[in-house]
C-alpha cells in the first residue's frame, strides 16, 4: 500500500496511526485532526505520521482514506474531500452506526467515488491521542459493511487491510449491523448512562454522598457512561429507531423483574437470573473476555 490518510487523530485514529506503522502497512502516513489540542499531543507522543494542514495536502496522496471522526461531522467532510479526491482513492470509516450516515453518504459523496463502510469494535471510555494502543484491534472483531454496490475488489482489499491491523472480519448489511449493535454496544452505554444519572439523582433527593460507596456494580457502570458524550448522542441520533426498540424491550424486561420482586416470585427471578448468567459464559467462551475478576483490570 502507498499511503493512509487518517481523518480525526483521537483514540481510534491514533491507534491505526500506531499499528500502521509497527507493521509498516504504509509507505506513509497522514494525519488531518482538526482539533489544536490533539495536534499538540500528537507532536509531544511523536506519533509515526505527517500531520497535513489541509485535506487536499492528504488526499492527493493517498490511495486509502480512514475517517475516524463523529458521524455529525461527515457531511461538511464530505463536501470539503468532493473537491479533491482521486476515483482510484478508497475511503473507509470506524462508526458504530450505518444506516443513516449510510444516506449522507450516498446523498453527498461526489459519484464515483468508493466509500466502503467499517467498523472496528474496539475502543475505551477514554478519548483522545495519548490513549491510543498499537493493539487496540488485535484479536478484535471488524464489521465491514456490504450492498449492491459494493466493490468485491475494494472489499477484498478491506479486508485484507484489517487482518493485518490484527481484527478479525465480518460482513453486514448496514440494516443487521445496526439491529445487532442496538442491542450489544447502543443500549448497553444508554443504560450506563442513565444507571449513573439515577445515581446523581437519587443522592440529591436523599441528600446523602452515595457516590463514594460505588459498589462493582456503579463503578462499572460509570466507567462506560464516562464514553464521548459526541460520539454517543450521535449513534443514539442516528441508530434512533432501533436504540427505541431496545429501550422498548429493555422496559418490558424491567417490569417483569418489577413484578417478581413485588409478588416475590421465587421461581420466575430465580428462572430469569440463571438464564442471563448463561450469556456471561458464552462471551468468555467465544474469547470476548477472560474468565477472572475485573476490579482494576485494564
Amino acid at each position: 500500500m502507498r499511503n493512509i490518510l487518517i481523518i480525526g487523530c483521537g483514540l481510534l485514529g491514533s491507534s491505526l496511526v500506531r499499528k500502521i506503522s509497527q507493521k509498516k502497512i504504509a509507505k506513509k502516513i497522514f494525519i488531518y485532526e482538526k482539533s489544536q489540542s490533539n495536534i499538540a499531543k500528537i507532536k509531544k507522543l511523536r506519533l509515526p505520521g505527517t500531520i497535513v494542514n489541509s485535506l487536499k495536502d492528504g488526499l492527493v496522496n493517498s490511495n486509502l482514506v480512514i475517517v475516524c471522526t463523529s458521524t455529525s461531522e461527515y457531511k461538511e467532510l464530505i463536501l470539503k474531500i468532493n473537491k479533491t479526491i482521486s476515483p482510484k482513492t478508497l475511503i473507509t470509516d470506524v462508526g458504530s452506526s450505518k444506516i443513516e450516515s449510510s444516506k449522507i453518504i450516498k446523498k453527498f459523496l461526489r459519484r464515483g467515488i468508493n466509500w466502503i463502510r467499517s467498523h472496528p469494535i474496539a475502543g475505551s471510555e477514554v478519548s483522545g491521542p495519548e490513549f491510543g494502543k498499537a493493539d487496540m484491534f488485535e484479536d478484535k472483531w471488524c464489521v465491514l459493511i456490504k450492498d449492491k454496490k459494493t466493490s468485491l475488489k475494494n472489499l477484498k482489499f478491506l479486508i485484507s487491510f484489517w487482518k493485518k491491523i490484527g481484527s478479525k472480519t465480518v460482513i453486514m448489511n448496514p440494516e443487521k449491523h445496526d439491529k445487532v449493535f442496538s442491542i450489544t454496544s447502543h443500549l448497553p452505554h444508554l443504560i450506563a448512562y442513565n444507571l449513573v444519572k439515577s445515581a446523581q439523582d437519587f443522592e440529591k433527593i436523599l441528600k446523602f454522598g452515595l457516590i463514594k460507596y460505588s459498589a462493582g456494580g456503579l463503578r462499572d457502570f460509570s466507567r462506560i457512561a464516562a464514553s464521548n458524550e459526541i460520539m454517543w448522542r450521535d449513534i443514539f441520533f442516528d441508530n434512533k429507531a432501533n436504540v427505541t426498540k431496545a429501550i422498548d424491550l429493555f422496559i418490558k424486561n424491567l417490569k417483569s423483574f418489577k413484578k417478581d420482586i413485588n409478588s416475590k416470585n421465587n421461581k420466575s427471578i430465580l428462572k430469569k437470573l440463571s438464564q442471563t448468567k448463561k450469556v456471561r459464559s458464552k462471551i468468555i467462551k467465544l474469547k470476548q473476555d477472560v474468565n477472572k475478576p475485573d476490579f482494576g483490570r485494564d
